[in-house]
């Protein structure tokens, strides 16, 4: 079973999370091919710009903690892989949010150097209802994109935004209906090729020297200690167990 679908539309990779039943939750099937595409589409000379994107219903759900492992730290590090194998593509890339983008699903959109909202687009950070410290830099990537007071709104206070919010505070770039979205994704991919795959590349890193002050992986490392901390707490350990029991009985239907 394929989790990953990879389609390459006049030098765009279009990779597409593709399990729906799970609402393309970041397992670490799923993880292991979004990683193996993006590495592909590194190594494709043809390839300038990737869109991201999921199988309806969901853009993606957020991460499957049920697949931890004995070590919480590396279980967590090897859910943040996905995403952070398209956050550091040299590649232009493009998150095409249709539908909920929660949790880590929201890290996956926050990831890429652009998003554009289908009209069915939500975001929803989720991680304190769930009784857990965000992590993967989320607060990080919240700040840089749309600043203190809205990163406090949706991740501390709980704020869920559909598209129309999203574009105002400046999460995403454009709303577009959800039947052009991906259509919308793949022409403004499109541009960022047209003056040759390594001049696309050398843009990008120079706008990100010019924007991060303080780097991804130091906001990894420094959310991961909380994170592991509020793992610990009776809260998660309720949610997760409920978790589990939700995932059990949709295996046995």
């Amino acid at each position: 079973m394929t989790l990953v679908n990879v389609e390459n539309r006049s030098g765009v990779a279009i990779l597409t999370l593709d399990d729906p039943g799970r609402r393309n939750a970041l397992s670490l099937d799923l993880n292991a091919e979004l990683i193996d595409a993006v590495a592909a589409a590194e190594r494709d000379a043809e390839i300038s710009a990737i869109v991201v994107t999921g199988a309806p219903p969901a853009f993606c759900a957020g991460a499957d903690l049920s697949q931890l492992g004995e070590s919480r730290r590396d279980g967590l590090e090897a859910i943040y892989a996905g995403f952070l194998a398209v956050a550091d593509t040299p590649l232009p890339t493009i998150a095409a949010v249709n539908g909920a983008a929660v949790g880590a699903g929201m890290n996956l959109a926050l990831a890429c150097d652009l998003r554009l909202a289908g009209a069915s687009a939500r975001f929803d950070t989720r991680f304190l209802s769930l009784g857990i410290h965000p992590g993967g830099g989320h607060t990080w990537m919240m700040n840089g994109i749309i600043g203190s007071q809205a990163t406090m709104a949706t991740v501390l206070f709980g704020e869920v935004l559909d598209a129309t919010q999203a574009e105002r505070v400046g999460l995403v770039w454009r709303t577009v209906p959800d039947d052009d979205l991906l259509d919308v994704a793949i022409e403004l991919a499109g541009r960022a090729g047209r003056g040759g795959r390594e001049l696309a590349i050398r843009a990008k890193n120079s706008i990100r020297d010019a924007s991060q002050a303080l780097n991804h992986p130091s906001a990894v490392a420094s959310e991961l200690e909380v994170q592991l901390w509020s793992m610990d707490q009776p809260a998660f350990a309720e949610r997760l167990a409920a978790m589990k029991a939700r995932i059990s009985s949709s295996d046995k239907s």
